[in-house]
């Protein structure tokens, strides 16, 4: 399985990038230049409004809507990092490094948001959930700053080591590894691309890491509340950092300084896969030299096509996100209904998988498949579905299929839903989704003809080209036709002629020397 990340920068600072894994694409990301809100970001808040029956608090960070902070997203150690931020914003010269002895006691679960905060109050604050809709981001008060190996967890004192390491031995080792590194009053969690790594590596990592808290806590001092005290990384940079591993054999970039950003980033952190990272510069534009812009006018949409004649029909409502699998013409192909249900299921599994990792649906998604008999099919098709969504980085939960044949999913939604408009304009509608009715049109070609032949006394032959449809309708009939009143009419010579390369509802009308004339 090989991954490629596809990187166009634009001239305003903007940013797309696609990741492909074999030459299909499963994610697609923008970042604007003045990025602000997104996942990971910290702010200076101030708690405007205290909601007991929420057990929850809205802080102003300086979005146009009040960010929600909830009690369980404060964090055991909310009340030694209060104390913490008081003691800098009071004292330019107090320390950045947070002294363990004068921690304060850990909140519990089951306590109050007023036990804890008071209206006015200042707080730092990071975004967990982007602004979606007419909502505000979602905080926690619990921070974390992530880097390739490890996360750092100020106020903490714990060292956790991934899920996904399975070796106790390994477990063991990264463990004391860092507890031998790291300050007092940091916890850390070691990443699952640490396993292997030795102690250099993640010592780097950690002390990078600990040089933006530094540089966070001394923004703090003099921080006014609403503002940004540290970002997150850039997102292209972010994605380097959570992907990167031995599957990549490629980054393109399209822009220079970029590109060394990139380039330089690497050779920091894995120095042996510095040479995927290559500058593009070929004339094509690189979404369409890698294919990627010819994936997304096929992938977004209400309908996708997957597998012949199969496709999904996916639609969006306020409170969830529904899509039916359909057959299409494969349905007939095969005697046996049970095998080709399974068939388009599987398949059908594994092109929901990539959709809502690509649209980055969230939420609550409902999928009908295909109706299927065996109830052995049915756990098939439920297990390829989990198997598919393995790699999607998301937290998600997937209910086994009901007994009509529907699968509920939750996936955790961080940032608006990537929404790609792939239909054009029609140009005879202006995307009205109506066109002129077709005996407004003889009318309105009528009222040209009275003002060319009777007004401007025009000469010789005159010729309408219409769309093939309307000149049926002019022409039929002969002697009662529309055409053939027009002639008795005016007492001159009218042609009407079918023109392929018109719409519906336009027409040209041309005079003896056939040029076109301009009204």
């Amino acid at each position: 399985m090989s991954y490629e990340l596809i990187i166009n920068s634009h001239q305003n600072g903007g940013v797309e990038i696609a990741l492909m894994r074999n030459k299909k694409l499963i994610e697609l990301h923008h970042e604007q230049a003045d990025t602000n809100f997104a996942v990971g970001d910290i702010y200076l808040g101030v708690v405007n409004k205290l909601m007991p029956g929420l057990n929850a608090a809205f802080v102003d960070v300086g979005h146009e809507k009040d960010a929600f902070l909830h009690y369980l997203d404060l964090g055991p150690q909310i009340k030694s990092q209060l104390k913490h931020i008081k003691q800098l914003r009071s004292d330019a010269k107090s320390s950045v490094w947070p002294d363990e002895k004068n921690n304060e006691q850990n909140i519990e679960k089951t306590g109050k948001i007023a036990q804890v905060l008071q209206r006015m109050q200042q707080i730092v604050v990071q975004v967990t959930k982007e602004p979606i809709s007419n909502k505000g981001p979602r905080l926690t008060s619990q921070l974390s700053l992530a880097g390739r190996y490890v996360v750092l967890m100020p106020f903490d004192q714990v060292v956790s080591v991934s899920k996904k390491i399975v070796k106790y031995e390994e477990r063991t080792r990264l463990k004391k590894m860092v507890y031998a590194v790291k300050p007092p009053n940091f916890g850390v969690i070691v990443r699952t691309v640490a396993e292997g790594q030795d102690i250099n590596e993640i010592e780097t990592d950690l002390k990078d890491l600990l040089k933006r808290w530094e540089e966070m806590c001394t923004e703090l001092k003099t921080a006014v509340p609403g503002q940004k005290v540290l970002g997150e990384s850039e997102r292209t940079l972010t994605l380097v950092r959570d992907l990167l591993n031995e599957d990549f054999v490629g980054i393109h970039v399209n822009e220079n300084f970029l590109y060394n950003s990139i380039k330089s980033y690497i050779e920091k952190k894995a120095p042996e896969q510095a040479k995927i990272v290559k500058l593009y510069t070929g004339k094509q534009h690189i979404f369409d030299h890698f294919g990627v812009d010819k994936q997304i006018k096929t992938s977004f949409g209400k309908e996708v096509n997957f597998m012949g004649g199969s496709y999904l029909i996916v639609e969006h409502t306020e409170a969830l996100h529904v899509v039916d699998v359909n057959s299409g013409n494969i349905a007939g192909k095969d005697s046996n209904q049970e095998e080709n249900a399974l068939k388009v299921n599987l398949e059908a599994a594994a092109e929901i998988a990539r959709q809502l990792r690509l649209r980055d649906m969230g939420g609550i998604i409902v999928v009908d498949f295909i109706d299927q008999k065996s109830a052995a099919n049915k756990r098939m098709v439920y297990e390829r579905l989990k198997e598919e969504m393995k790699s999607d980085r998301a937290k998600h939960k997937i209910l086994p299929m009901s007994p009509f044949g529907l699968i509920q999913i939750t996936r955790q939604r961080v940032r608006p839903e990537m929404a790609v408009v792939t239909t054009e304009k029609c140009p005879t509608c202006n995307g009205s989704g109506e066109i002129t009715n077709s005996v407004v049109l003889a009318d309105e070609i009528e009222s040209r003809l009275n003002y060319l032949l009777l007004n401007m006394n025009l000469k010789g032959t005159i010729t309408i080209e219409v769309h093939p449809f309307v000149s049926a309708y002019f022409t039929k009939g002969f002697l009662k036709s529309i055409r053939f009143k027009w002639i008795l009419k005016y007492k001159k010579w009218i042609k009407v002629i079918a023109a392929k390369d018109l719409h519906f509802g336009n027409y040209r009308i041309l005079n003896n020397a056939g040029e076109e004339i301009e009204l």
